[in-house]
């Protein structure tokens, strides 16, 4: 896909990104999360306490896959390495704007209020890279 095409593919309607991270251990932790793009940057909440807030106050580095679950198949793959914030402006505005994202432009200020708040981070991932494949079965 080019750089437009893959971003409108993890823009459109609701698919949640896969985020993946590093456990102490070594182990992998994969889990869905509510996203958003803003330019160069994935931005999505975690609580501070959370296992994700947790990992990613030891070890930045994170992959997330968006992927279609019909056919022909379709999938972004974006690597990254995150910042943590929790700047209440910033924290409750991107907090609307995801909710606003997967639950309706009508419910935004609502979900902005429920995780733009103490005890979130807003998690702004600095893209390094990009895989994207489209039309794997056709």
């Amino acid at each position: 896909m080019t750089e437009s095409e893959w971003r409108e593919f993890v823009s459109a309607g609701t698919r949640t990104g896969k985020v993946a991270l590093t456990r102490k251990d070594g182990s992998p932790h994969v889990t869905p999360v509510w996203f958003v793009l803003d330019g160069d940057d994935l931005l999505f909440n975690t609580g501070v306490e959370s296992l994700k807030g947790r990992i990613l106050r030891r070890d930045p580095r994170v992959a997330l896959c968006v992927d279609d679950q019909e056919p022909p198949y379709s999938f972004v793959v974006i690597q990254g390495e995150a910042a943590l914030s929790e700047e209440p402006g910033e924290l409750r505005r991107w907090a609307a704007a995801i909710g606003g994202r997967y639950m309706g432009a009508d419910r935004a200020e609502e979900f902005g209020a429920r995780n733009g708040v103490p005890g979130e981070y807003l998690v702004r991932v600095r893209m390094t890279k990009v895989i994207s494949e489209r039309d794997l079965a056709s």
